[in-house]
């Protein structure tokens, strides 16, 4: 009898009480790792508080967390576990892009490209990297090494039309618009449906002189965003412009007459653009950009010249002669 009451309490144990999986921190670990390949940051975060519940000091579990922190937008909490996960190996790769996305994610734009740096020298090849680098180059105001980081990151990923966007606005901070018009054509290569890239790749035609092909970006961004203020300004912007532009250099203009009035047009050499100038209108001057620009002085016109003035008194004269003879 009481071997039977001992098989049915043991089989009531086996069979009711749920049975607790003994697990070392290394099985946690890779349970919060696929956890976290899956998109369940919390539940990854829960994974490695129970590794490192079973060893403090697990340094790969600290930069799992940290990577997690970040994509639940705990930065602060990111960076601080990342630096602990470093201080045990300085190396990892994992706390050392945790660190530095977390510090970035923070605006601490100046540690955020330091922390980059240091992850490069262990991580040479991670284009997201130096994408964010190059874009805290640019808000410390830094075109130059911004221009870097961006040209790294398009190497690796030469169809990232953010990515090319944003190298094309390092070179324009940089003054560099040869440059930027090539990362401007690189992004509309890829795709012509984006209308910031768009009104960037109008500024830098507008920075060369060519106020034509600035506006044809312009009405290609407004194409695709009619309500595109900066878009919308910048047509304005060019558009005066236009009206107003004279082609420098030693040619000289030609003068066409009309009965609207005086065009004045230039042979410019074979290859170059050239604009079109607008009907002339009275002599004046308009602020264009900060700058005084001359506007063509309009020619008026007698409506009688002195050749028909002189064959008409002729005429009278002949038949005022005639008729006196025939008086006579």
């Amino acid at each position: 009898m009481r071997k039977k009451v001992l098989i049915l309490v043991l089989l009531f144990t086996i069979l009711i009480i749920p049975a607790v999986q003994a697990e070392d921190a290394v099985e946690w670990y890779i349970k919060a790792q696929g956890s976290a390949s899956a998109g369940n940051f919390a539940e990854a975060i829960t994974y490695y508080n129970n590794a490192l519940a079973l060893d403090k000091n697990y340094a790969s579990a600290m930069a799992g967390k940290a990577a997690a922190l970040n994509k639940l937008s705990r930065y602060a909490e990111a960076v601080n576990l990342s630096e602990r996960a470093l201080a045990i190996r300085s190396a990892d790769p994992v706390a050392l892009n945790a660190r530095a996305f977390g510090l970035f994610e923070l605006g601490q734009y100046e540690a955020a490209a330091a922390a980059y740096d240091k992850l490069f020298a262990v991580q040479p090849n991670n284009r997201d990297a130096y994408c964010n680098q190059g874009y805290a180059y640019i808000q410390l105001n830094e075109p130059a090494q911004a221009g870097a980081s961006y040209a790294r990151c398009t190497a690796m990923d030469p169809l990232n039309i953010d990515a090319w966007n944003n190298e094309g606005l390092a070179y324009m901070q940089a003054g560099n618009y040869a440059a930027a018009l090539d990362a401007y054509d690189k992004a509309t290569s890829i795709s012509v449906k984006n209308a910031q890239v768009w009104n960037n790749k109008g500024l830098v035609y507008e920075a060369l002189g060519r106020p034509q092909d600035a506006l044809t970006c312009f009405n290609k961004a407004l194409g695709i965003d009619p309500d595109f203020a900066d878009a919308q300004k910048n047509k304005a912007d060019v558009t005066g412009k236009l009206q107003f532009y004279n082609i420098s250099g030693t040619i000289t203009p030609t003068v066409t007459i009309s009965r609207i009035g005086t065009y004045y047009t230039t042979a410019a050499p074979e290859g170059t653009e050239t604009a079109v100038a607008s009907p002339a209108v009275p002599e004046t001057t308009g602020a264009v950009g900060g700058k005084a620009t001359p506007v063509a002085k309009r020619t008026t016109y007698s409506p009688l010249s002195p050749l028909p003035v002189m064959g008409a008194l002729a005429v009278a004269a002949g038949i005022l002669g005639t008729l006196r003879r025939e008086r006579k």
